[in-house]
């Protein structure tokens, strides 16, 4: 009986309930008093299973898509495959359809299906268009996880999260046994987190040949992305966009004001145009506030001015998904550039501007530098109107400058501190970070920075092996550095103290200082400050 159990357990129960009850029959049969409670976990469990099996949604897919005219040949892919790469321009719908085609391709019977996306808006969103498009209450089949905030079900079917929550997951689950399916949405944007899932998957498709792997980008990199997992199938899909007309309108030299450019380029779309809304791309929360300051002092006619940016709290973030009656300016960073769709959005005004994260190796210092974007970035900028009907694209550099800019962002893999991942592939039981598969392998002088400063903060040893000391700081989801602080912190008895202090590093600056406001800002910070010290003001 014990064997034919062992043999069927496969297809009866949850697969992250399949190894514990596994186990637990191998013991069974080498005591047999432990048979009786182990057979009625099983039995638990496989009520359990075809309980959810009753509650699989029904699916149907948003007409007009079209991602979804090719759905016979992405499910028959998804089925015979178990990695696809899936390349979708601006508009395919992608992003709502590909978990709903899992489900018509039989997955998440064994575990969720596993949407990431590189913003916590973008995996919000999503989650939200997609309990809609089923038909059910959020959190429940469809749900989303996030960091500090996440509502989704254990027994729900699809599940979206940053692709930070999924590594996070890696400490706890190594072979992410939770989930039957992982789509890797917007694997183009190339940030630090996806590199390291593009390889740690690379990884765990060898032994767990059950789970399917879904990679999807813009059309840039995907025969990179299909090398990279042994030639996996590409299915290229069509966007669905009207045109959109590039206007190039560089700032005077002699007057290189950003705000008066944008707002010359919005009275010129307010004189053509009366309708349709403006998406501003901004490098970063600072300019934000200021073009809000400056516009709103113009005093624009029947218009609400938002911004958008990381920080907000997802309430004001989620004001951009429902207009009103008025026409909006939305000023944002390049949290807008993919994956979120902002409704109305017929005009898109670049600044060619973003903050960069980039690491010295002269100085071993990270720094986040205003640069200017890439031609894909500025392409997935345009990209943003033309969604649903002729847009126009104000471009406030000039076509010579675009014409020079670099063809692609570089990933962050060959840009950034690479000590954060060195520790975390010792920790996963990687060994050496020259092995591991990036689809870029960083530099040897970026890996040495690397293996130098961890060795500085006694997380490796001499012989690069993981000290007591380095598991403490992989389990703390912040820099290094600011990690080691705490740790040296709780042996000498100030945790309290530097847990302030570390956490006020690790985010922006919170006070405000409004242009009309200015003195009144400074008056009440001035309270706060501290001569001997700025951490202690901290405290």
């Amino acid at each position: 009986m014990l064997e034919k159990l062992l043999k069927n357990l496969p297809n009866s129960v949850l697969r992250k309930d399949y190894f514990r009850l596994r186990q637990q029959l191998f013991l069974a049969k080498r005591y047999p008093e432990k048979l009786e409670k182990t057979l009625a976990l099983v039995d638990k469990s496989s009520k359990h299973f075809l309980q959810r099996l009753k509650t699989k949604p029904q699916v149907k897919l948003a007409e007009g898509l079209p991602v979804s005219a090719r759905v016979d040949e992405i499910v028959s892919a998804i089925k015979e495959n178990q990695i696809v790469v899936v390349a979708g321009e601006t508009g395919s719908g992608k992003t709502t359809q590909l978990p709903k085609m899992c489900l018509l391709a039989g997955l998440g019977e064994k575990g969720l299906i596993a949407c990431t996306q590189p913003r916590r808006i973008a995996a919000r969103s999503m989650a939200e268009r997609g309990s809609e498009e089923l038909q059910t209450e959020l959190g429940q089949q469809v749900g989303y996880q996030v960091r500090f905030d996440d509502k989704y079900s254990a027994d729900g079917w699809i599940k979206f999260m940053t692709d930070g929550i999924l590594l996070a997951e890696t400490q706890n689950d190594k072979f992410l046994n939770n989930y039957d399916c992982i789509i890797i949405d917007e694997a183009h944007e190339r940030s630090l987190n996806i590199d390291f899932l593009l390889g740690y998957l690379k990884q765990l498709a060898k032994k767990r040949k059950g789970l399917k792997i879904i990679i999807t980008s813009a059309t840039i990199d995907t025969a990179k992305f299909s090398k990279h997992f042994d030639d996996a199938p590409i299915i290229n899909v069509e966007g669905r966009s009207y045109p959109v007309e590039v206007e190039y309108r560089p700032l005077a030299e002699d007057n290189d004001d950003l705000n008066l450019g944008i707002y010359s380029a919005v009275t010129e779309i307010y004189a053509n145009s009366h309708e349709g809304d403006i998406l501003v791309f901004l490098s970063g929360e600072k300019e934000i506030l200021e073009a809000q300051d400056y516009l709103t002092r113009k005093h624009i006619r029947s218009t609400e001015i938002l911004p958008l940016y990381a920080r907000l709290t997802a309430a004001q973030q989620m004001r951009v998904f429902h207009p009103g009656s008025l026409r909006r300016i939305i000023l944002t960073t390049n949290v807008a550039e993919t994956s979120l769709t902002v409704p109305r959005i017929h005009y898109v005004i670049d600044s060619g501007l973003a903050r960069v994260s980039r690491y010295s190796s002269r100085s071993k210092i990270q720094g986040l530098l205003v640069e200017g974007i890439s031609q894909a970035a500025a392409n997935q900028r345009k990209g943003r109107c033309g969604r649903i009907a002729d847009g126009v694209c104000y471009r406030l550099y000039s076509e010579e400058d675009f014409n020079l800019r670099d063809e692609h962002t570089d990933p962050e893999i060959l840009r950034t501190s690479l000590a954060s991942v060195i520790l975390r592939a010792s920790a996963l039981g990687f060994g050496s970070i020259d092995e591991f598969p990036f689809v870029d392998p960083p530099n040897a002088s970026m890996i040495a920075d690397g293996y130098q400063l961890l060795t500085e903060l006694h997380a490796i040893d001499k012989n690069k092996k993981l000290t007591n000391s380095g598991r403490k700081l992989y389990q703390l989801p912040i820099d290094v550095q600011l990690g080691q602080i705490l740790i040296k912190a709780e042996y000498l008895g100030c945790v309290a103290e530097c847990l302030i202090i570390v956490s006020a590093l690790t985010i922006q600056d919170i006070r405000e200082r409004p242009l009309e406001h200015a003195w009144a800002a400074d008056a009440a910070h001035k309270k706060y400050q501290d001569n001997r010290s700025d951490f202690l003001a901290f405290i």
